[in-house]
C-alpha cells in the first residue's frame, strides 16, 4: 500500500524542465517557476561549443541553489556543424555590441526544447522552460508563435501514448508567452533569490581576467541589455564588468 501511494503521489508531482544556460533570464524563469507555479525542477544545460565556457560552470552552481536535479548534456559537435555561421561559436568572428543576425545561433531553441523533451517525457514532468521574453523577437525561435508551434509538434510526436494515458501532454513555457520584458523578469528574479542573481553569467565572451578575477566584458550587447535591464527594473547592478 505504501508503494501504491508513493508512486500515485509521484505521477501526481508538477515537474518542469528548465533549459538553463547560466545566465540572467534563464535563472529568473526558472526560479519564477519554481516559486509562483509551483513546479519541481529538473534543470539541463548544454554544452554546445559555445565560446561562453564560464556560464556552464555559472549554470551548474545555480542549480544547487534551486534545489533541482541538474545534468549537462554534451552536444559540442555542433561547433563543427555551425561553422561560421554565427559568432558565440565561432572564434572568427567579432562578438558585436548591438544586435546583429550573427548572434542568432540556428534554431538553438529549436534543438534544445526536443531534447529536453525527451527527458520531459520520460521523467513524467508536463513543462518544458527556457528564459525567452518579450524583448528577444529579434530571435525567431524566442517568439511565441515559435513556442506554441513545437509544443503542438512535440506531442505529435507522442501522442500514442499521451492518449493512452502512459505519459502527460508537455507545454513549452517562456516568459515571451505572457508578454513578460526583460527587466519584469529580473525583478521577479531578484524578489525570489535577492543578489543571487549576480552571479549568473550573460557574457557572450568567456570572459576577461582582471586581477586574477574573470570578469564578464560589459561591451558584448547581453552585457549591455543586462546593464539596461538593472536601470529599468530600479535594482543596483552589483555585476563587475571589466568594462563599464
Amino acid at each position: 500500500m505504501v508503494w501504491e501511494v508513493s508512486m500515485h503521489y509521484l505521477k501526481d508531482e508538477k515537474i518542469a524542465i528548465c533549459i538553463m544556460s547560466g545566465g540572467l533570464d534563464s535563472l529568473c524563469a526558472a526560479a519564477y517557476v519554481k516559486s509562483y507555479k509551483k513546479y519541481a525542477l529538473k534543470i539541463v544545460t548544454f554544452s554546445y561549443g559555445q565560446r561562453a565556457k564560464r556560464e556552464l560552470v555559472q549554470s551548474k552552481k545555480l542549480a544547487k541553489v534551486l534545489s533541482s536535479e541538474y545534468r549537462i548534456i554534451d552536444i559540442n559537435f555542433m561547433k563543427d556543424l555551425y561553422g561560421n555561421s554565427n559568432v558565440l561559436t565561432s572564434n572568427k568572428l567579432s562578438i558585436p555590441s548591438k544586435f546583429d543576425v550573427s548572434i542568432v545561433v540556428p534554431i538553438r531553441n529549436a534543438i534544445f526544447i526536443s531534447i529536453a523533451a525527451a527527458w520531459a517525457f520520460s521523467a513524467n514532468a508536463d513543462l518544458i522552460v527556457f528564459g525567452a521574453h518579450a524583448d528577444d523577437y529579434n530571435y525567431p525561435d524566442c517568439r511565441p508563435k515559435f513556442i506554441k508551434s513545437i509544443s503542438n509538434s512535440l506531442n505529435i510526436g507522442e501522442e500514442d501514448k499521451i492518449k493512452s494515458g502512459i505519459n502527460r501532454r508537455v507545454s513549452v513555457w517562456s516568459p515571451s508567452l505572457e508578454g513578460m520584458s526583460k527587466y519584469e523578469l529580473l525583478k521577479l528574479g531578484h524578489e525570489i533569490l535577492g543578489d543571487i542573481i549576480f552571479e549568473s553569467w550573460s557574457c557572450y565572451s568567456n570572459g576577461k581576467k582582471i586581477r586574477k578575477k574573470i570578469l564578464q566584458c560589459g561591451v558584448c550587447e547581453s552585457c549591455i541589455n543586462r546593464k539596461m535591464a538593472f536601470t529599468r527594473a530600479g535594482i543596483e547592478d552589483k555585476t563587475i564588468y571589466a568594462k563599464n
